[in-house]
């Protein structure tokens, strides 16, 4: 996630995607990329569609995805990025087309968002549940000299509880020649969607907005993708925090200032550990109670404590967590476990703050059991670069 500062108040940037591949391929033709500037707090996402589908349109969405976020990244400016790439790709010699359409969002730190699009459907932004109607520029020119192209470029400012949704024609055209959209589905009724999916949810994250719009695009096609279809939401809001405690203090004087942090932060918490959750139990006068009806997937099952959101085990779900963040969500939709549950909570959230004690826990020194605080450690590491890196959200460890 990128910190956004719009009227002098930090807002975030919820950048997702969801994703299906046509019917009888392996492949998915549609690339979404993301990628966070830190130094110059922008983002930047790109939404291209190979032409065709499978492996071919796979390398073509992904070279066009990665060179238009490189070039972005690099010029600062969407329509110089797309003049290089029109003139880079090769158009098809059957069709006389280029071989990629894509979708250019650049994010900024104010909020200031710069949009260049070829050939996708237009995008939708939401803004107070209504639609708003953004000012494009057409910028036009020839590819090799040859076949016409035509760009469509916007700017604007972005605010609080606004949403983007940008996809691939997978779902405008989604049942095309059924019954009940023999015309697919199209821009206007996907709109419509949209709009009655926030009425109905006002506070829904990018992730999970995304996934109702591929669903229902599934959905229009009986439940078999007639093409590849890709849609990407990014969600400008206040920024929403998850804390995880997980590790008893080094010094059991900590205790007190553990139990504290996690009794004050006004976000979703999670306690990963017996010992730890003994250690906030006991500080804060709390019951721990076992939850026996969510048992499963070989994992010790989760507890429940009034005022926390989940309860734990420690290093071995911590460590399904970070699997399930290496692999993606999708790898484990069907799994119902607290690594699961904590990864979802995680996605869900801007800004994951982890609190690891560092106390040696006597559970652990067998001489066959690494170093639990060393295991500890690296797993939390990974787990926030995977959620920086590939999640683009924010994370702050502190060691107790």
């Amino acid at each position: 996630m990128t910190g956004m500062g719009t009227n002098d108040r930090r807002l975030m940037l919820d950048v997702d995607f969801s994703q299906k591949v046509k019917h009888g391929r392996n492949v998915c033709g549609d690339t979404f990329h993301s990628v966070r500037l830190r130094d110059e707090r922008r983002t930047i996402s790109i939404l291209s569609d190979g032409l065709g589908c499978g492996v071919k349109a796979s390398v073509l969405s992904t070279l066009t995805a990665v060179m238009a976020s490189k070039f972005t990244a690099g010029f600062h400016d969407p329509r110089r990025t797309a003049e290089i790439i029109m003139r880079t790709l090769p158009i098809c010699k059957e069709r006389k087309i280029s071989y990629a359409t894509f979708t250019i969002l650049d994010f900024d730190r104010s909020g200031l968002t710069r949009i260049m699009e070829y050939d996708n459907p237009p995008f939708v932004l939401i803004r107070d549940g209504r639609p708003v109607e953004v000012e494009k520029s057409v910028q036009e020119g020839k590819m090799g000299r040859k076949r016409k192209y035509t760009l469509r470029y916007s700017q604007f400012q972005m605010m609080c509880g606004d949403r983007l949704i940008c996809f691939s024609d997978g779902v405008t055209q989604s049942g095309i020649g059924g019954s009940g959209h023999p015309l697919g589905w199209g821009l206007g009724n996907a709109r419509g969607f949209i709009l009655e999916t926030i009425r109905a949810e006002p506070e829904i994250s990018a992730r999970d907005l995304s996934r109702r719009i591929v669903a229902h695009a599934m959905l229009n096609d009986g439940g078999m993708a007639s093409d590849d279809i890709t849609c990407g939401v990014a969600y400008f809001r206040n920024p929403r925090e998850l804390l995880i405690a997980s590790g008893p203090p080094y010094d059991q004087g900590k205790d007190s200032e553990l139990a504290r942090k996690v009794k004050e932060h006004a976000g979703p918490k999670i306690i990963c550990g017996g010992t730890t959750a003994k250690i906030i139990s006991r500080e804060l006068g709390r019951k721990i109670i076992f939850d026996l009806t969510r048992m499963g997937n070989n994992a010790p099952p989760p507890s429940i404590m009034d005022g926390v959101d989940l309860v734990t085990e420690g290093i071995i779900t911590l460590g399904r967590t970070s699997e399930i963040l290496k692999n993606g969500p999708e790898e484990s939709a069907s799994e119902n476990s607290p690594a699961r549950r904590i990864a979802d909570m995680m996605l869900d959230s801007d800004i994951v703050r982890l609190i690891v004690g560092t106390r040696i826990n006597d559970a652990y020194q067998a001489p066959d059991i690494p170093d639990e605080i060393t295991l500890r450690k690296s797993i939390i590491r990974e787990i926030a670069r995977q959620l920086e890196e590939k999640y683009l959200k924010e994370t702050v460890i502190t060691y107790i």
